[in-house]
């Protein structure tokens, strides 16, 4: 049985938390359509490998550790799937509060299309980190 879309945006946040390169590119289609807007800059993926390399390369990099998941969600919107989650993460800069929202279509047990809108990483003075 095929994961459902729900079961797959869920996988896809799980993945960027554990930092499981493997883990993200199995619930993407091989031929994904994925972008991504942050603060600074347009993302384009077209394979699996590709995101995981803007996720753990460029977004979530080793030196960021996900500290706390504050909120995950994913409700149906019409033919479409809104995803939206916020992480507590913490690098050498401090702990800093990330937010992105996406929009995605699932297809055959994988996410087929992506689009996904990012805070960027927004400090959090007033904690301290671990």
């Amino acid at each position: 049985m095929d994961p459902t879309a729900h079961e797959l945006a869920r996988a896809f946040v799980d993945a960027i938390v554990a930092k499981d390169r493997e883990g993200l590119t199995s619930v993407l289609d091989p031929q994904v359509d994925f972008r991504g807007l942050t603060p600074s800059y347009e993302w384009r993926g077209t394979t699996p490998d590709e995101v995981a390399e803007i996720v753990f390369g460029s977004w979530f990099e080793p030196t960021d550790h996900v500290r706390r998941v504050e909120s995950v969600e994913v409700e149906p919107l019409a033919d479409r799937y809104h995803l939206h989650y916020r992480f507590r993460v913490e690098n050498g800069e401090g702990m800093h509060v990330v937010e992105q929202h996406s929009f995605l279509d699932a297809e055959d047990g994988h996410i087929t299309r992506m689009s996904m809108m990012c805070s960027g990483f927004r400090p959090l003075e007033d904690e301290p980190a671990s």
